[in-house]
């Protein structure tokens, strides 16, 4: 599969004009050669790498689902977490293969499908977790304390949601400052579990904690479900995606593919288990 990558704000430079007037379809990505998407440049979830290739759950899967429908190349763009969405809206890319989580908000934006993932939460603290953190509702527990989440990410509606209070929020530009911002100003970065995982790898001034306890949310540990979105008004592209993907999950090569990236045999089972409708309606 040939794939072309456009990078951080030269992306946004080139793509900046660029705006649906109408539906695009399937057809029309064909004719034209290439497909538009967007990555956050979040490993294990989506990212490039520095060869200009893409890589991540969401890239992988995603090139496989669009080489069995017929389009070999796609020209990926960066792009800060917290404009995924409205940077989808505004035409400036034709879909986000970010696995971004499937919550009734996003839906009311968006045309997410079926899950393609399915992952729990996490926290990355200073060596030793000298606050004995282990999980978001301890945050809670002390107003002093201070946690940094990603702008746009849903991360932080689960810790309101626990009782940690707007003040004692601070919202970063992207994981690459969560562990600079752990080490100066914050005493936990909350995000997901593989995302903390993979920051805390060979890390020697921090860790993730472990183990850690998923937030309760209306009774229930919450989960992530992760998906690919594209606009509402795409929804002959989007379908011919979805299907292809639904039939993409049943395969070995799928299940390679998030086993790679850490996701064990139960996460992918829970994706599977969940529609996007269910995950919309906040089910």
């Amino acid at each position: 599969m040939r794939i072309t990558s456009v990078t951080g704000l030269c992306a946004l430079t080139l793509v900046l004009g660029v705006t649906s007037a109408s539906a695009l379809t399937l057809e029309e990505v064909k004719k034209q050669g290439y497909i538009r998407a967007a990555t956050a440049n979040e490993v294990p979830y989506s990212y490039m790498q520095p060869d200009g290739t893409s890589a991540g759950i969401g890239p992988d899967v995603a090139n496989a689902v669009l080489k069995s429908i017929g389009i070999t190349e796609v020209n990926w763009t960066v792009t800060p977490f917290g404009t995924l969405i409205p940077g989808l809206k505004a035409g400036r890319f034709d879909f986000a293969a970010a696995e971004q989580n499937i919550s009734p908000e996003r839906c009311k934006q968006v045309s997410f499908t079926e899950p393609n993932s399915s992952y729990g939460e996490g926290l990355l603290v200073k060596k030793g977790n000298p606050k004995g953190l282990k999980t978001y509702a301890d945050i809670a527990k002390d107003p002093s304390l201070k946690v940094a989440v990603v702008s746009g990410a849903n991360n932080v509606d689960f810790l309101r949601a626990v009782g940690v209070k707007d003040d004692q929020i601070v919202f970063i530009q992207a994981n690459a400052d969560a562990i600079p911002t752990v080490q100066s100003r914050v005493d936990a970065y909350a995000a997901t579990e593989l995302t903390v995982s993979a920051l805390a790898k060979d890390q020697a001034n921090v860790e993730q904690v472990k183990p850690f306890e998923d937030p309760i949310v209306k009774g229930a540990p919450v989960r992530n479900y992760g998906g690919f979105a594209f606009r509402p008004e795409d929804k002959e592209l989007r379908d011919a995606f979805n299907a292809a993907l639904v039939k993409f999950r049943k395969t070995d090569e799928y299940k390679k593919i998030l086993i790679k990236y850490g996701l064990s045999e139960k996460s992918i089972e829970a994706a599977a288990a969940k529609t996007v409708a269910d995950l919309c309606a906040g089910k």
